[in-house]
Order: C-alpha cells, then sequence, then structure tokens
C-alpha cells in the first residue's frame, strides 16, 4: 500500500490505517524508538504511542512523506521516554552519548522565547545540513537524528570509526561556525 493510501485510511478514519502503518513502518519506528530507549517493552509501547499520535494528527495534517512524520514522532515519543526513564534513574543509550557530543554546539530553551528561538535554530540547521556534501549530511543524520553508534554508522558506510569520529567531530566544528555567523550565542 501507497504511503498516500495509508494516509487517506487516516483521513477516512479508518482504523486499518493503523495495520497498514504497522506493517510498512513498524520495524523502522522500533529500530529508532530502540536505540534510544534500549529497553524492548518501552520501545514497543513509544511505537505504539507513535501510531496513536498520527491518528491524531491526520487530519488535518497530510504529511509530505509519511516515513519522516512517522521519524519525528516517534523520536520524539522516544527521547521524553528516554529522560523520564534517566529521571527515575533507569534505562541507558546511545542517546546520552550523543546529547552530549552536540551539548557542545546547541542548547535548548523551555519558555516560550525558547520555542521561537528553536524553531529558528532548527531552521537553521537544516539549513546547514543542505548544504554539506552527502557523506558528511548522511552521517550526521544517522548519528543524531537516528542515535546510531559511531561503529555501525562506519560499518554502513566503509568507513573505520575512527574516521567517522572525526568527520563527525569535524562536522560539529562547522555547524558551531554556522550558528555563530547566525547569531547563536553557544
Amino acid at each position: 500500500m501507497t504511503d498516500n493510501e495509508i494516509i487517506g485510511l487516516y483521513f477516512a478514519r479508518d482504523e486499518r490505517a493503523i495495520a497498514e502503518t504497522s506493517t510498512k513502518y513498524g520495524a523502522y519506528c522500533y529500530t529508532i524508538a530502540h536505540r534510544i530507549l534500549a529497553i524492548h517493552e518501552d520501545a514497543e509501547e513509544c511505537v505504539s504511542d507513535t501510531y496513536l499520535q498520527a491518528w491524531n494528527a491526520m487530519p488535518p495534517t497530510w504529511p509530505e512523506r509519511l516515513r519522516l512524520f512517522l521519524a519525528k514522532i516517534c523520536r520524539s515519543r522516544a527521547i521524553n521516554r528516554y529522560e523520564a526513564n534517566r529521571a527515575k534513574k533507569r534505562g541507558e543509550g546511545e542517546v546520552s552519548l550523543v546529547l552530549d557530543e552536540l551539548a557542545e554546539v546547541v542548547s535548548g530553551g523551555d519558555t516560550t522565547e525558547g520555542q521561537v528561538m528553536a524553531n529558528e535554530l532548527a531552521r537553521s540547521i537544516d539549513a546547514f545540513l543542505r548544504a554539506l556534501p552527502e557523506r558528511d549530511r548522511h552521517l550526521f543524520v544517522r548519528r543524531y537524528f537516528y542515535t546510531e553508534p559511531v561503529e555501525e554508522i562506519a560499518e554502513r558506510a566503509g568507513l573505520t570509526s575512527g574516521n567517522v569520529s572525526v568527520i563527525l567531530h569535524r562536522v560539529r566544528g562547522r555547524l558551531k561556525e554556522h550558528l555563530e555567523k547566525e547569531g547563536y550565542r553557544l
């Protein structure tokens, strides 16, 4: 079933939408959640929550790319769950390393002003990523969106772990320079 057909099921409020989403993207969403959470049950619950949030978002939202729409929801849910688990001193995953690596470049805000700035920051980072060579962008997204371990990224890319670490370090440095030029105080 195509993405547009699945989205059409959501708009028709047809419960088959969830089953079709699970069939096509269940493993993908589970992988995202499990990489962040490293706890099978939490990852499964996160995927279920993703389906519920997708159900509630469509309509009115018609995602341009269903896969990325679901990934964003799932990742957000998983990070929220991770933070809740961490507050309870449970669970460890690759996400703590990823967040530490990015902490030197960007930080978040919990106020309304902070949210507006976060949206502007996201647009600036998106522009930066679009300007990167494809390989560097791919490595950056695999590490900082999908929270893949460096070793796994290296294996996929046919590089050594050291090469990937150096490339990511340099990209973070260039991102920091880019954001400073854009007027962000880091």
